[in-house]
């Protein structure tokens, strides 16, 4: 079996802690050769202490025997005392040199020093516990330091908070455990119903359906259904364990109709309609894996449905907008019917989607026919009257 080892490393950033004192860390995104990519952190005193003993293993290639030999770049020594600012200017210089490393001889960038250096810690996945008095500040490279050029920062990340609805027992390593009403911060938001979240001392995947946002009770992230659809092509068999689900068959075709934030998608097979886990999905003409499915930990169950989440105290019940599959029929049916008759346009096709609560629509009052002239002379005043026998004399014979 082929060697995993690193083919890209990408600086995203640095982060500064305060525990257990005020110290900063670089983020770095690393990509692998069996195409999974992790997120790590590393002190430049630790990169420095690695790039030392990179010489130590290699004294040809460092230059120790011969100054024309040498082929692994440079690095300067950390200070006594690091500051945001060297910090922060220090990146093109970590930018180069993780480029110049990757593009090594095999036997240099494919090393075991060199992948161990940068396969995930325990540290990694789970960071110490934040200082109570001081948050994190997380701080991101802009495009333009991509590039070399680093003049400027953005400021500090805000992540979205949520709250837990419910308790929630982790499954694996990957995931962690919550308490109904523990607030979280949202890292990632995957379309499987995965999010990646950080506690005070933990971090991991949660099921979405078990968050709610802390802002309000309208989730405007979620989209409204598209009755349109979107052709997906099934990757996974699944079988339908609820009456408002569909049994898919691997390389089955399916119009994706809504897209829920709890993974669990509407798609129309024929004029079937009913859900499915969209982890079993992928986008009809795409053979290779997304980016979603290469960030996220391998997972062989979908998450649970948000309408298992029973939580009389949530204040965002009555503001999700919830759709039965009578009425994702019913307007999967109209639309098609108005799309056979002619190309309807967004009004028709809005017009078309008709939520649960939805009222009746009122009939269009019949225009009264116009009153005859003699009739509205009766009606008007006698002012009126002197003045539209003025006009008629005054037009001219036809």
């Amino acid at each position: 079996m082929e060697q995993i080892y690193v083919r890209h490393v990408e600086l995203l950033g640095y982060e500064k802690r305060f525990f257990p004192n005020q110290h900063f860390v670089y983020m770095l995104i690393v990509k692998w050769s069996d195409l999974s990519e992790k997120l790590i952190y590393r002190r430049y005193p630790e990169i420095h202490t690695f790039h030392k003993t990179l010489k130590e293993m290699f004294p040809i290639e460092a230059g120790q025997i011969e100054k024309k030999d040498r082929i692994i770049p440079s690095l300067p020594a950390p200070r006594w005392v690091d500051s945001e600012k060297s910090t922060e200017t220090r990146q093109s210089t970590l930018t180069e040199y993780s480029r110049s490393l990757l593009g090594l001889p095999p036997h240099i960038s494919r090393s075991k020093l060199l992948c161990d250096f940068f396969r995930v810690r325990p540290e990694d996945e789970s960071p110490p516990a934040p200082n109570p008095t001081k948050r994190n500040e997380t701080f991101v490279l802009s495009s333009d330091n991509v590039k070399g050029n680093i003049t400027e920062i953005s400021g500090p990340i805000i992540l979205e908070s949520y709250r837990a609805i419910a308790d929630y027992t982790n499954t694996s390593k990957h995931e962690i455990a919550l308490h109904s009403g523990e607030l979280v911060e949202i890292v990632e938001k995957s379309n499987n119903g995965w999010w990646f979240c950080q506690g005070e001392s933990k971090r991991g995947w949660v099921p979405a359906s078990y968050l709610e946002p802390l802002d309000g009770p309208e989730e405007s992230e979620e989209q409204q259904p598209n009755y349109e659809g979107e052709l997906y092509i099934t990757k996974t068999q699944y079988r339908a364990e609820q009456d408002d689900e569909l049994t898919l068959e691997v390389g089955d075709s399916v119009e994706v109709i809504h897209k829920l934030l709890d993974g669990w998608w509407v798609v129309r097979r024929g004029e079937e309609t009913g859900h499915v886990p969209s982890m079993f999905l992928q986008s009809a003409g795409r053979k290779d894996l997304s980016e979603s499915d290469r960030n996220t930990f391998h997972r062989r169950t979908p998450p649970p449905r948000r309408r298992t989440i029973r939580n009389a105290q949530s204040i965002h019940k009555k503001g999700r907008q919830r759709l039965s599959q009578e009425s994702y029929r019913r307007n999967s049916k109209r639309f098609m019917q108005q799309r056979n008759r002619g190309n309807p346009g967004p009004a028709a096709q809005q017009e078309s989607v008709i939520p649960d609560n939805a009222e009746p629509r009122k009939q269009i009052p019949v225009v009264p026919p116009r009153p005859s002239p003699e009739l509205i002379m009766e009606r008007c005043t006698s002012d009126t009257c002197s003045k539209v026998s003025v006009c008629r004399t005054s037009e001219p014979a036809r």
